[in-house]
């Protein structure tokens, strides 16, 4: 029998938080990606952890190279987060060519082409799925990551955005490779208080029944507090937007403190004003300029001039 939507069960959690409690949610050990290339700037690989869909079970990513020797390069990995990030990432990546950097971008498990074509197929709440959307999400930033290095890549740094942030921040505890990371306004955990603030009856019903859930969720490495990046502080870029509902400026603070103070730049946006405006238009300058002598790579970013078209 098919279930309602807002049925408000929690669907398969005791599976859910077996598996971010276990060691296999992110596995010590990763091996680089099989990368093949559609033409030259589309690729693709297998998943390293396959799920039940097909469709989801292919990467899909693109390299925009900065220079013919690109393996010479460090290379930036941009992890999107859930709209507007086409257009936010074509204003970056130009920025990031222009510095001297090479690029990388990947869709995240059910996004885009990745979205199962049978109907339903992801219309009801499940936990475990999410558990296991997020592990594999790890796991293919990780593949790609060595399959980077073993080119010759010098060094490979993560700039996440909403959910991107927080699958860059899940990768930084535990992946030790990675030069630099950046979190912008990462999501921290299960905003439990969000439901209060949606205006659609049935769905913010089904959040507020999902409260319990969700915060047992939040007593696992789901939450980055739980856990302790595996790079340097020195490394670490957390970017908050002061006035943001979603990813709140209390748990970026709680993260802040957590991840024992890395730097941290405070910006007067909400979540979406930043994340479709101001990440691109203000602050791709700033975020490469830090990013630099981090990825040993200053002399390109001293005459840059970084400009919208």
């Amino acid at each position: 029998m098919r279930r309602s939507f807002n049925s408000g069960r929690s669907p398969r959690l005791e599976e859910a938080l077996q598996l971010l409690k276990g060691s296999d949610f992110i596995p010590s050990e990763s091996q680089p990606a099989w990368v093949e290339f559609n033409d030259p700037q589309h690729f693709r690989f297998p998943t390293p952890r396959p799920s039940e869909f097909a469709e989801n079970n292919v990467v899909h990513g693109r390299l925009y190279r900065c220079a013919e020797r690109w393996q010479e390069r460090p290379v930036i990995v941009l992890l999107h987060g859930g709209i507007g990030y086409q257009f936010r990432f074509s204003m970056i990546v130009r920025c990031c060519n222009q510095a001297g950097f090479s690029v990388a971008t990947l869709e995240s498990p059910y996004h885009l082409q990745r979205r199962p074509r049978q109907p339903g197929a992801l219309s009801q709440p499940d936990f475990l799925r999410d558990a296991e959307a997020t592990a594999q999400a790890v796991a293919e930033i990780r593949a790609l990551t060595g399959w980077l290095l073993e080119k010759g890549c010098p060094a490979v740094a993560l700039w996440g955005s909403s959910h991107g942030g927080w699958l860059a921040g899940l990768t930084v505890c535990h992946d030790a490779r990675l030069a630099a990371v950046v979190l912008t306004v990462p999501r921290v955990r299960s905003n439990c208080s969000i439901a209060e603030r949606i205006i659609w009856r049935r769905t913010r019903e089904l959040l507020q029944r999902q409260r319990v859930a969700r915060e047992a969720l939040n007593l696992t490495s789901w939450n980055l507090t739980t856990t302790q990046p595996v790079i340097l502080k020195e490394n670490i870029l957390l970017i908050e937007a002061i006035h943001d509902l979603f990813a709140t400026k209390e748990s970026i603070e709680e993260l802040w403190q957590s991840w024992e103070q890395p730097e941290i730049w405070r910006v007067p946006h909400g979540h979406y004003s930043f994340s479709l405006i101001g990440a691109p238009c203000l602050m791709a300058g700033r975020v490469l300029r830090w990013l630099s002598p981090r990825l040993n790579l200053q002399p390109e970013l001293q005459s840059v001039h970084f400009a919208l078209p």
